[in-house]
């Protein structure tokens, strides 16, 4: 769609800038607060400014050819502990073991430890256990995580973080857990082979848990845009400074989404400044 608009956003927590650029190729900027009582959203605001669409009609979805944007939703609700209320379901014994962690000491002579509560709000063991080559050892008990999961809604509790030992290897009992966990309720639940297919448990539990607790914060942002452009073709960047679709954005990808653009935008500025060096360079001599 040559001959329609593109735009970058990055949606900020205190200001938006969009930058939209032209079928002729000419660029448009705007810097918007992030928050106003003057719209719903600063970046479909800026584009509608942008694009000149009239107040109250429809979003000009026909005209655009690609939104891209970097947000700091997900990294805002992590550092204001802001995100969904979270349950940690995982095998029996393990239910502290995110809050023991590893023996990684950030201050190593530091006599009065303090570290940061955990993200989630609850925790259920469920009893099984796989073995280390992904055998079952105790199967699933199935008709007590089920009452203890209904409770845990009953109680206020939205999204679920399933992380079993040895999952990796065979996920039969997380797969399980997650189906018993959409039919208590849970609206958004996370298995931790699915968000970090990776061998060891604390890494993969805590990406996991991230992931339930920022995921509905992102998703309900996500929706709020993709319905207002209405069907514009939406993509967000991720914290390894590549692009997915709005429907593949999630918690685990979103953490540094907004910083990450700037560095890809440092990276782009200064490959560009070294081939005009070199060219330069080239000529002079």
């Amino acid at each position: 769609m040559d001959s329609a608009w593109s735009f970058a956003i990055d949606r900020g927590g205190t200001f938006t800038d969009v930058i939209g650029r032209s079928p002729d190729g000419r660029e448009t900027s705007l810097k918007l607060l992030s928050s106003s009582t003057a719209y719903t959203d600063a970046a479909v605001e800026g584009m509608r400014r942008i694009l000149r669409a009239a107040p109250g009609a429809p979003f000009p979805a026909e005209r655009v050819a690609a939104i891209r944007m970097g947000t700091t939703v997900a990294t805002n609700a992590l550092l204001e502990r802001a995100g969904a209320r979270t349950l940690f379901v995982t095998s029996t014994g393990f239910g502290d073991a995110l809050v023991i962690g590893d023996q990684a000491r950030p201050e190593l002579f530091a006599l009065d430890i303090r570290k940061a509560p955990p993200l989630y709000a609850g925790v259920v063991e469920a009893d099984e256990r796989l073995g280390a080559d992904g055998g079952v050892v105790r199967p699933l008990g199935a008709e007590a995580l089920k009452a203890r999961l209904a409770a845990a809604v009953a109680e206020g509790f939205q999204s679920c973080a399933i992380a079993f030992l040895h999952a990796d290897l065979n996920p039969a009992h997380e797969l399980a857990a997650g189906e018993l966990a959409r039919q208590a309720g849970f609206g958004f639940v996370a298995l931790s082979h699915e968000v970090s297919p990776l061998p060891r448990f604390l890494p993969r539990a805590e990406t996991t848990v991230a992931d339930a607790y920022l995921t509905p914060v992102l998703q309900a942002y996500v929706r709020q845009v993709a319905e207002a452009v209405a069907g514009a073709p939406l993509y967000f960047m991720t914290s390894a400074g590549g692009l997915v679709r709005a429907e593949a954005f999630r918690g685990r990808d979103a953490v540094v989404s907004g910083p990450a653009g700037g560095v890809v935008g440092v990276a782009e500025t200064a490959r560009r400044a070294s081939w005009r060096a070199r060219r330069a360079l080239a000529s002079w001599r």
